[in-house]
């Protein structure tokens, strides 16, 4: 049958609903098909939500590469509501990804020395590393050596995504700052907070429960 060259057949675009259920079940291109058709929407709303004092530290293009790293990661965890929800779900996570950002930027203007870390030794690094994280509720050296430790911490680390172990090994386990990090990983200040506060919430959640790699001493 011939076909007019000017006028080609339409290819049926899928649908939210089809799309939303294969990304779930782990399809890359469908979930990549979705944050194209959404993504822009998201960063739409997001103009207007940075105040102009952290402009210059903090670019809504950072708060959608965190956002799009964090839909990867959570994709399985999502439960469709019909028409509409994803993009509700993708608003949602660029929304508490901006307002970490902000947290971490306002924090870092009157620093609590609580909430430093200790880089006096690369050992110490690693234990206040799993003591911010809240892992377990004493020393870990008292359950584990410290070369197990490192070790484990090591291992769980490879399995970030590459922006989240980079973050972590600069600020927590290599003591340094903010800025450092923001100029070796090419990124905002604003959005080193993000990817920090992310990636703590990510490496939490794959050291699990204490028992998992800590046990109770007999």
């Amino acid at each position: 049958m011939f076909q007019d060259p000017a006028h080609p057949p339409q290819v049926p675009v899928p649908d939210e609903a089809a799309l939303v259920a294969q990304a779930i079940e782990g399809s890359e291109p469908a979930l990549m098909a979705l944050l194209e058709r959404f993504g822009p929407q998201v960063r739409q709303r997001m103009i207007g939500k940075v105040a102009p004092k952290w402009q210059s530290v903090l670019e809504l293009d950072d708060v959608m590469q965190v956002t799009y790293i964090e839909a990867f990661l959570q994709i399985e965890k999502f439960k469709p509501k019909g028409n509409g929800a994803f993009l509700a779900w993708l608003t949602l996570a660029a929304e508490n990804n901006l307002r970490d950002a902000i947290r971490g930027l306002e924090r870092a203007k009157r620093p609590n020395p609580k909430n430093q870390v200790s880089n006096s030794s690369s050992d110490d690094s690693y234990t206040a590393l799993v003591e911010i994280l809240g892992v377990t509720n004493t020393t870990p050296s008292v359950h584990a050596s410290m070369g197990e430790l490192k070790a484990i911490l090591d291992q769980v680390l490879c399995e970030l995504p590459v922006d989240y172990e980079q973050v972590i090994r600069i600020m927590d386990l290599e003591g340094r700052t903010v800025s450092d990090a923001a100029a070796e990983m090419g990124r905002s200040c604003g959005a080193i907070h993000m990817l920090r506060a992310r990636a703590h919430e990510r490496l939490k959640s794959l050291l699990g429960t204490p028992s998992r790699f800590f046990s109770s001493p007999g």
